[in-house]
């Protein structure tokens, strides 16, 4: 793990070199949540986070924000003792999301995450709830007719079942 920045650094030189630009360089609050992680594949995995990087994030300086998704979600908790490491939330994630979306020139950015938020809030209510739409649309702070009309308009299908 003390390795990592020394790897990274490395990484960051290659990869500039090969796409011609500038390297990255990591801020001390990225450095330290990267040590924390658990890298299952190893330098291939750091390399390849490295080139990623390279490509994806908008500035020169690496936060943790700028990290691949998949990396921010292995946070265990906003509660852990992790000092200097920020809690990471899912606002973050969607900041970064979007900021990457508009980056690569794409819009109506909110035609395509609405729904897919909507979508993830309906199937953690229903899963909560066991299926059962009454209390999951009181937990979404919706009518039921709606979160039946939400279901139907997001194609989520299954039939109307009685509470």
């Amino acid at each position: 793990r003390e390795d990592i920045p020394m790897l990274m650094k490395h990484f960051f030189k290659k990869a500039a070199t090969e796409l011609n630009v500038e390297p990255k360089r990591l801020r001390p609050e990225a450095e330290e949540y990267l040590g924390k992680l658990s890298w299952p594949g190893n330098v291939r995995q750091l390399e390849n986070t490295c080139r990623w990087l390279t490509v994806m994030a908008s500035g020169r300086d690496i936060h943790v924000n700028d990290l691949p998704p998949e990396m921010l979600q292995q946070t265990s908790s906003p509660t852990d003792d992790a000092p200097g490491v920020p809690s990471v939330h899912w606002q973050d994630n969607l900041r970064h999301w979007a900021d990457q979306e508009l980056l690569l020139g794409r819009d109506r950015l909110l035609d395509r995450a609405v729904p897919q938020f909507e979508r993830i809030m309906i199937e953690a209510a229903l899963h909560y709830t066991q299926g059962r739409r009454r209390d999951a649309s009181n937990l979404l702070g919706w009518g039921r007719n709606t979160l039946t009309r939400k279901i139907k308009e997001l194609g989520m299908g299954g039939d109307d079942p009685e509470d």
